[in-house]
């Protein structure tokens, strides 16, 4: 089975940390002396392979260090960086490109600016399809970037202070590094732009599928929270669970841990990760003012004194140029080992070297809708393109959440709540208000009442109790 990279969950924490450990193998055989994150030379690893680049967007670092990835394996680059130059400009479908660039490469990397664009193209691919950064949805090559880079700066991930800066509405980097600091036991401490804070499907998701549970200031009393302007922190907890740590509690009719954190737990930030404003993600000519700068002396902070800098770059003026000198510092080494570990993850992927990824992709933890009944919301979603719906039809993931169930488009993973819910044996419907404790094959899921009398199904009726 051929194994694609289109979210950072597309890859087991396992796998993970073997393509870390294949990094590792070609720092320590390729890096510089003096500069041992700079890799330099050639090994004749993938020879006769050849990896097409395709990118609808600007790229600088992604799309040369992949370049530059599969040519130090000893492999040859196909690149498209203009997407005026593509058949894309004559109104051809992403499918159709896909299955005609898999004749001429061994793996094709994709950037798009519709979200999910790239789960379309590793649906119609028989080889490897890896996820650039597809809008404002993920960037999982960049996360493992991000995750390898806290890894060699702090020895490991478990327990960390992540403090994510800037923009974590729109940065598709921090939408896959927040799931992956989650999968491996970081806290994360979102301090966002005003206005620009994570969206509400990603800290739902955070909860519910990776038991990442939010803690809002006034439960960070006695954790050294006193004059840190953050409103809630994210902590995974271990497992199996420390009773002097964590108690089960009800909360919104949801099983979920309550975390106590240590004293002193928030004493000290590991990493502070800084993003730009994302003005290709917003309508018109957006700015903002006074958007947050970190520079020398909001380093000043005695938590920041031990901090690691990063930013996936480009910067604007978000990040202080008087922090380059800085030892904390660490964005430019972050962006040189896109190289080795891009290098891995095509070695892993074109099966180089055996043995890094399983057969198949972890599995979905939630059953799949197909019913036409409901159509994405979300306005950048690749189903949302006239030259796509052409032939793409609604896939979703059903999530059983409190007492309702939720939609996640699977392209996209834009979560919607329907309103209704009727089942086809009956031809009824009701309002989406149930607690299910599994899903029926036979559920349809409405938007509005509207859509389900016109799918032509009555209103259920409960019986009255005398």
């Amino acid at each position: 089975m051929v194994r694609h990279l289109v979210t950072i969950d597309d890859l087991s924490e396992a796998e993970i940390e073997a393509i870390f450990a294949l990094t590792d193998e070609f720092l320590a055989q390729m890096g510089t002396p003096g500069k041992q994150h700079r890799i330099r030379g050639r090994l004749p690893l993938a020879d006769g392979f050849i990896l097409a680049t395709l990118f609808y967007e600007a790229s600088t670092r992604t799309r040369f260090s992949f370049e530059s990835a599969m040519m130090r394996l000893g492999g040859q680059v196909l690149s498209s960086a203009d997407p005026k130059t593509t058949s894309a400009a004559k109104g051809e479908t992403i499918a159709d490109t896909i299955r005609v660039l898999e004749n001429y490469a061994d793996a094709i990397v994709i950037r798009h600016p519709c979200e999910g664009s790239v789960r379309v193209a590793a649906d119609y691919a028989d080889v490897p399809i890896i996820n650039a950064g597809d809008g404002g949805h993920e960037h999982p090559t960049q996360t493992l970037c991000d995750l390898y880079t806290l890894r060699r700066e702090k020895g490991s991930l478990k327990n960390l202070n992540v403090l994510l800066w800037g923009d974590l509405k729109n940065g598709r980097t921090v939408h896959s590094l927040v799931y992956g600091l989650a999968r491996f036991g970081a806290r994360i401490i979102p301090l966002p732009a005003e206005g620009f804070g994570l969206p509400e499907h990603v800290t739902r998701r955070l909860l519910r599928d990776y038991d990442c549970v939010p803690l809002a200031k006034d439960e960070l009393a006695g954790t050294s929270s006193d004059e840190f302007p953050v409103d809630v922190v994210y902590v995974t907890p271990e497992k199996p669970h420390q009773r002097s740590l964590f108690s089960d509690v009800k909360e919104k009719g949801t099983e979920v841990l309550q975390v106590r954190l240590p004293p002193n737990a928030l004493s000290k930030i590991d990493a502070c990760y800084v993003t730009r404003l994302q003005k290709e993600r917003m309508p018109g000519d957006t700015s903002i003012a006074g958007y947050p700068v970190v520079d020398s002396q909001f380093l000043k902070d005695r938590r920041y004194r031990q901090s690691s800098v990063m930013h996936p770059l480009p910067r604007v003026n978000e990040l202080g140029y008087d922090l380059d000198d800085d030892a904390r510092s660490v964005y430019f080494k972050q962006a040189s080992y896109g190289v080795p570990v891009r290098m891995a993850l095509i070695a892993a992927l074109l099966n180089i070297k055996p043995g890094i990824l399983g057969a198949a992709a972890p599995r979905k933890k939630h059953a799949l809708y197909t019913r036409k009944s409901v159509a994405c919301d979300n306005p950048q979603c690749v189903t949302a393109l006239e030259t796509e719906q052409r032939y793409l039809s609604p896939k979703y993931l059903v999530i059983v959440e409190d007492e309702r169930l939720a939609l996640r488009c699977v392209y996209c993973e834009h979560e919607s709540i329907p309103e209704f819910v009727g089942r086809t044996g009956t031809k009824k419907y009701e309002p989406n208000r149930m607690r299910w404790e599994s899903v029926p094959d036979d559920i349809v899921l409405f938007p509005d009442e509207t859509s389900a009398i016109a799918a032509g199904f009555q209103p259920y009726k409960h019986k009255v109790k005398v």
